[in-house]
């Protein structure tokens, strides 16, 4: 992989990290964004695919009522990087 491609998955991480150990976010978002960096970062499928799936999942978490906005700001932030890494 690029170092491009590394910068913008350490971005993706480090938004996905944000998701995860904050409190003030409902405890499935958590769990989804735990998800998808593990999801990500496995190696079993090509990084395109990855991306697509964690792409699905990030909207559908972007998408429930009870996220607060902040979270829903880093959700979108982490899924305009990855459509651009799929691209």
């Amino acid at each position: 992989m690029s170092d491009t491609v590394n910068k913008k998955l350490e971005q993706v991480s480090a938004y996905l990290d944000m998701l995860a150990e904050d409190t003030s976010v409902p405890r499935n978002i958590r769990k989804g964004a735990k998800d998808s960096k593990e999801r990500l970062f496995g190696e079993k499928e090509a990084l395109d695919l990855r991306c697509a799936s964690v792409v699905s999942t990030l909207e559908e978490l972007s998408n429930d009522p009870n996220i607060p906005l902040h979270a829903r700001t880093l959700i979108w932030n982490a899924t305009s990087i990855l459509e651009s890494i799929r691209s």
